[in-house]
């Protein structure tokens, strides 16, 4: 069988609640693991794909003042 990292990601989040969500990016934002990068990609794609114009330009914005303030 071959499963793209990306279907596994999402596989692994199906049925999950909220909490579990939010569980699993706190731990990979804390753990710095760059293992966990790839997750975070798949999880912000799919933000990026359902986010309407306006809830995208937020985002950009906050990426930006995040990345001018060099906060990560």
């Amino acid at each position: 069988m071959n499963i793209s990292i990306r279907e596994h990601i999402i596989n692994n989040f199906k049925g999950a609640d909220i909490s579990d969500i939010e569980s699993s990016i706190l731990a990979s934002i804390n753990d710095k693991d760059e293992i966990t990068l790839p997750g975070l990609g798949v999880l912000f794609e799919i933000l990026w794909i359902n986010s309407s114009i306006k809830e995208k330009n937020h985002i950009l914005n906050v990426l930006k003042n995040s990345i001018e303030k060099n906060s990560v």
